[in-house]
């Protein structure tokens, strides 16, 4: 009986928000629009929460936290930021929550990465990190309705979406959602190898940092639940043999021994008016040699066709996150699970020599002496034939991220020097894409264009930072860039606030929310500045 009226409450309460939801407003519009009570600073900055009702995932920890970090929080405009981005995956972009139709006990989540109605391995797996703190403190995080389910849910899809097409890194919802696929005309004529369906792929531009995301995610969950038997329950062991298996084949050069052609694994082709948006050499990519250990990736985490495949930031998240999964294969036991560990151990061990030998440079010498002091940097992209791109891009993984990453300390010399070149504002050195104004000052690239800094590099440039005043003056910028309407956007104007892109970017909102955290525990004075 008991059962059965459980039951039939679900059901009212699910019945219940399928009509409501239909008087909620959309948050792409609802994001573009100011929203009363403002907040009481200079910046007057918008209310940006949906009401209770109307968000997609409700959390009385989530509520708890953000009311005592109100007092914490001296600035009334940083505060209201918190209040906004910290939730806001949460509160607008969990699109789905189910069972697969073949197994009852295989929790589902479908995350959308904000206006585009779509999941990305890599958003998901970062917009759930920003969570980190609330599951650790989770008592019951075996639960089905806490963000422990929510983990097991993006997971358990993740492993899914792997196992379909492991080269692709954006997918459509499941079929048990009953969501329809999403539309996208500008993968509508894209030749790839290998195939995709597009009735289950959004998007097949082969990341690495997409596969190295899945590793993150797992490892996260891990280590805040010490649930090491979920990861034998359902297809999370296939999939990690997938990425193996992806990992190994991207390592091919173009040319064999012999001088030969190589045929490349993956290769993409798109009709675009963009050069980042395609491949060079009819699909293949700019050539790479054999023997640096390093494996290829197609396009970076901006989604912008890379220029040399060595991308080493994305080796560099590969490395760490391989490793710590490593030590959950091996906890499942099987001979098969611990000699797959095994593999895993040796290719991590294979990549990081290969970062450390092939992916530090020399610091050359630049016109106007700015930059003359001896040492090595790490690269952004090498192809092993000796060509090197010296920049740094604005999303994670970069190089300004690989502390977060945990690829390395931030006290090591070599990313200080790296961190310095990649902040450079130099007009004739550094990095080209460091944009600077009277707005905000931050890393860009080429997604979004010169001119366009953007928010997440400066939340990086922050959790990467020891120096007060180095982040004093990003939180102010940060403070200052968002045209009043209290969310991180994708990519602001260094000249002008009131152009941006994107005004719903969950994964930049989260990261805001997880930077004001981690400030919290190292610097707590920081977050009684004023920014009036």
């Amino acid at each position: 009986m008991v059962n059965m009226k459980y039951h039939y409450l679900v059901s009212f309460l699910t019945l219940a928000k399928c009509i409501l939801a239909q008087f909620c407003p959309d948050y792409s519009n609802f994001s573009q629009q100011p929203h009363e009570p403002y907040s009481s600073g200079i910046h007057k900055l918008s209310y940006q929460r949906p009401i209770p009702a109307c968000r997609t995932f409700n959390s009385s920890a989530m509520e708890s936290l953000l009311t005592s970090m109100q007092s914490n929080i001296t600035d009334p405009d940083l505060y209201r930021l918190f209040q906004n981005t910290y939730p806001n995956t949460l509160d607008t972009a969990i699109k789905w929550r189910g069972h697969a139709a073949n197994n009852t006990a295989e929790e589902l989540t479908f995350i959308i990465t904000g206006d585009i109605n779509a999941m990305w391995l890599r958003d998901s797996a970062n917009q759930l990190q920003s969570y980190l703190p609330l599951l650790k403190a989770e008592k019951d995080w075996n639960g089905m309705d806490g963000l422990g389910s929510l983990y097991r849910g993006v997971i358990n899809l993740q492993a899914r979406y792997i196992l379909t097409s492991p080269y692709c890194n954006s997918f459509q919802p499941p079929k048990e959602s009953g969501i329809p696929p999403a539309t996208n005309d500008a993968a509508a004529n894209d030749v790839v190898e290998p195939p995709y369906d597009q009735a289950k792929v959004f998007e097949c531009k082969y990341e690495l940092d997409s596969l190295a995301s899945f590793l993150q995610i797992s490892s996260d969950y891990y280590e805040a639940t010490g649930d090491g038997a979920f990861f034998g329950r359902f297809q999370w062991a296939s999939a990690i043999q997938a990425i193996m298996n992806v990992a190994r084949a991207m390592q091919t050069p173009t040319y064999g021994d012999d001088g030969m052609v190589l045929q490349s694994p993956y290769m993409f082709t798109r009709q675009t008016t963009r050069a980042t948006e395609t491949f060079t050499n009819d699909g293949l990519g700019n050539p790479v040699v054999n023997g640096t250990g390093l494996i290829r990736s197609g396009f970076r985490p901006s989604d912008d066709a890379t220029i040399f495949q060595l991308f080493v930031p994305s080796n560099m998240m590969f490395v760490s996150y391989l490793s710590a999964c490593a030590a959950i294969m091996k906890e499942l036991g099987a001979s098969a699970s611990e000699s797959l560990a095994s593999e895993m151990e040796a290719l991590a061990g294979d990549v990081k020599s290969g970062i450390e030998q092939y992916g530090v440079v020399a610091l050359a010498p630049t016109p106007d002496h700015s930059h003359s002091e001896a040492g090595t940097i790490y690269a952004y992209e090498i192809d092993g034939f000796g060509s090197v791109n010296i920049m740094d891009d604005a999303n994670i993984p970069s190089l300004l991220s690989a502390p977060l990453l945990g690829y390395l300390d931030r006290s090591e010399e070599v990313y200080q020097r790296t961190r310095k070149r990649i902040l450079d504002y130099h007009t004739v050195s550094g990095n080209p894409y460091f944009m600077r104004g009277p707005v905000i000052n931050a890393v860009g690239g080429p997604h979004a264009g010169p001119g366009m800094a953007w928010p997440m590099a400066s939340i990086v440039r922050i959790m990467t930072s020891d120096d007060d005043g180095e982040i004093l003056q990003s939180l102010r910028e940060l403070v200052g860039s968002t045209d009043g309407l209290g969310l991180m956007h994708e990519s602001v104007n260094t000249f002008d606030a009131g152009k941006w892109t994107r005004q719903w970017f969950s994964w930049a909102n989260g990261l805001f929310g997880q930077m004001i955290l981690d400030l919290a525990d190292r610097k707590p004075g920081i977050l009684r500045e004023s920014f009036q």
